[in-house]
């Protein structure tokens, strides 16, 4: 048709680097297709010309992008231009693109321009990254320049304005006083104050405006805390995400095929597969937040009952030579029936047959890496230090020994120790327990940073007393197993995971409430302590103001953590939501999805600045 934006022409995608993030865990290249994308490319590539094919070019508007598009339009690549940036197009660039496109003679090849307010990437339906990887270390540098930080806060502050921009809602802002979550809320409650007195572009005219309809923006700051950053999990999807880089839903994994043509085997050597882990998984979405002994009964479960349907398909369409004889015409019937419901259930049998053997081939290789490393061992001290149950002795004596867990392993129960303790660490201990580190490998400058950043906390808490109302639920409301959970396999392959987990303890979280949502549920009761937020309304009539809704009482949220959030946050967070009277919404947001090691490698970097 010519048109970049027909639904019945064939087009060409044009993306970057951040822009195919966005679109990766969404669309399938299937999916494309169905809507006339026939081919998707990267900007920053040399291509050949397609002068008869509409393109649809989806970027950041930047510089570079904005040079490159110009320079296609001035070539003539394709027949015309759909131009949608990932968030809004600043002036100065869209008079420069207006500019080359006059110089070159090619202003009719642009059929449209779209600021599209998706700066963002969106993993689950209560889930998203705004993708800026290590932005903990860039706020907390001892070295980074005014520059620098306001740069880093405001590429945050776009973020969450495409996030609300795409709900539509304009929430009530609430952040504690002081660090990057005051700075980013003040920043953020300006541009939606600014953008709502412009009647031009309104993004949220049709925003609810009572209190009752908008949802809470919870705004945190990483160090509310580390030790959930650091800390082994024993959860389906944390564990994945830790130990197998699960990175946009998706996971890679190293399979060899069975002889006897079973399921592929993870972790051996051999090809590579591709695993997506999102909302169309159903079995992904319904025990992701399960303990790991739970997921491998689910598993077992699962694949009894797809073996129960596959028999009662093949003794449907199964019929007798004595019911043929007796009546041949009825039996013919019948069977004709059976092999039809037969061929209908094949697709949905194969699925779900699909889905099992994804799940064995992850639910196996995890398995590997926590015997490998003895995982359970540091789960189990790990929750001992949250409920205070185990000191420094138990500490020394894993970190001694050699055939558990790696360097980096130590240094996390360390971490984990040190922010949990009751009292300051004395000296001579914390010099007992960095040889320790020492000894297997592992980066002291990042416990150094911790410690330094734990004690100023402590003497901040002193003064800021949030009350026992937050700190309701803090306590274990059940303790680990003492067992060692991992005598269970001496043989990994071969056998079905029944078989492996067979005598296995559930290693069941201890019912801990994490501090995020402790304080979250505080503040959508309307509970949270005054002076300790702060608290802003862009819909206000005087700017930094508020009136609370009526009740005090919020029936949504949404929880962003600046500097990094986890998946254990997020599960803590919908567990929430789940069990509240009514059952409220609540979507989880960061800055990154962090895994344990990259957060202790930016710890690590900060105690080298700080000069630990």
């Amino acid at each position: 048709t010519g048109s970049a934006g027909g639904d019945d022409s064939y087009k060409v995608l044009i993306l970057d680097a951040a822009t195919r993030d966005i679109l990766s865990p969404l669309l399938r290249v299937q999916e494309l297709r169905k809507h006339g994308i026939t081919l998707h490319l990267m900007i920053n590539v040399n291509r050949e010309p397609i002068p008869d094919v509409p393109a649809i070019y989806f970027v950041e508007p930047t510089q570079d992008n904005v040079q490159r598009i110009a320079q296609d339009l001035a070539k003539g690549l394709y027949d015309s231009c759909s131009l949608h940036f990932s968030s809004s197009l600043p002036r100065a660039l869209l008079e420069e693109l207006a500019a080359e496109c006059v110089r070159h003679q090619c202003l009719d090849r642009v059929a449209k321009v779209y600021d599209q307010y998706v700066k963002y990437v969106s993993l689950e339906n209560t889930l998203f990254t705004l993708q800026e990887p290590q932005a903990y270390l860039q706020l907390n540098d001892p070295q980074a320049s005014d520059v620098q930080v306001e740069a880093a806060v405001r590429r945050i502050v776009e973020g969450l304005f495409c996030v609300l921009a795409t709900q539509g809602v304009v929430p009530v802002i609430c952040a504690p006083k002081g660090g990057a979550a005051q700075m980013v809320a003040q920043q953020l409650e300006q541009k939606l104050r600014e953008h709502l007195t412009n009647a031009r572009s309104n993004l949220f005219a049709d925003a609810p405006a009572s209190h009752l309809s908008r949802p809470l923006l919870c705004l945190f700051d990483r160090n509310v805390e580390l030790a959930v950053a650091v800390q082994h999990s024993w959860s389906y999807k944390p564990l994945v995400h830790e130990l197998l880089g699960l990175h946009l839903n998706k996971v890679e994994l190293a399979v060899a095929n069975k002889t006897d043509g079973g399921p592929a085997v993870a972790g051996a050597k051999g090809s590579h597969k591709s695993y997506e882990l999102d909302e169309s998984d159903p079995f992904w979405m319904a025990n992701g937040a399960l303990p790991f002994p739970k997921v491998a009964e689910e598993v077992e479960t699962a694949l009894s009952k797809y073996k129960s349907d596959v028999a009662a398909v093949n003794q449907a369409g199964a019929t007798s030579d004595a019911d043929m004889l007796a009546d041949q015409q009825a039996a013919m019937a019948n069977s004709t029936k059976a092999l039809v419901s037969a061929v209908n259930q094949l697709p949905e049998l194969t699925e779900r047959k699909k889905m099992i053997d994804k799940h064995t081939n992850i639910a196996t290789l995890l398995l590997n890496q926590i015997k490998a490393r003895s995982l359970d061992a540091f789960c189990m001290l790990e929750e001992e230090f949250f409920t205070r149950t185990a000191d420094s002795k138990a500490l020394l004596q894993l970190l001694n020994d050699q055939s558990k867990g790696s360097g980096e392993d130590n240094l996390r129960l360390a971490i984990v120790y040190l922010l949990t303790a009751a009292q300051p660490v004395p000296s001579e201990e914390l010099a007992a327990i960095e040889k320790a580190l020492q000894d297997t490998g592992a980066e002291v400058r990042a416990l150094s940073y911790v410690r330094k950043v734990h004690s100023l906390s402590q003497q901040l808490s002193q003064q800021q007393v949030m009350g026992g109302m937050l700190a309701k639920d803090g306590t274990a409301k059940g303790s680990s197993s003492a067992t060692n959970l991992l005598d269970w396999a001496d043989k990994l392959y071969g056998q079905s995971l029944n078989a492996v987990t067979a005598g296995m303890k559930s290693l069941l979280g201890a019912g801990r409430q994490l501090a995020v949502t402790r304080q979250v549920e505080a503040l959508m009761e309307g509970k949270g302590e005054e002076g300790e937020y702060v608290v802003l309304d862009p819909r206000a009539a005087a700017r930094g103001s508020h009136s609370g809704p009526s009740g005090g009482a919020y029936q949504s949220a949404l929880v962003f953590m600046i500097g990094g959030g986890t998946y254990l946050e997020h599960i803590s967070l919908m567990e929430l939501g789940q069990r509240s009277q009514p059952p409220k919404h609540i979507a989880y947001g960061c800055t990154e999805v962090l895994s344990a090691s990259s957060f202790v490698s930016q710890l690590a970097l900060l105690g080298a600045k700080s000069g630990y």
